[in-house]
């Protein structure tokens, strides 16, 4: 069994599937708690470049691994994650 989920459309060439991008704060939670990325991957059980390809937006998180962060940063799972962009710190609301 193929476990690609794009391979029914790459299969037929006529489809597409979207890259859902996932943003999060890990980054800017880490400095204001002055954690490093070793530390925080050790208290995750990850290695240290998963914490790196994740503040960079280059892995998606598992729910699981989700949770976990926002365990460990002691916020709500939508504090550390969102499927829009956060608003850059010091702008302006109107």
């Amino acid at each position: 069994m193929n476990r690609d989920p794009a391979w029914p459309c790459a299969a037929r060439k006529r489809c597409s599937v979207p890259s859902e991008v996932i943003y999060n704060r890990i980054a800017m939670l880490r400095a204001e708690r002055g954690i490093s990325r070793r530390d925080l991957a050790e208290a995750l059980g990850v290695h240290y470049q998963t914490v790196g390809y994740l503040e960079r937006g280059e892995y998606s998180p598992s729910l699981h691994l989700a949770l976990r962060l926002a365990a460990y940063f002691e916020v709500a799972v939508e504090v550390v994650f969102s499927t829009e962009p956060f608003p850059r710190l010091g702008a302006e609301t109107a």
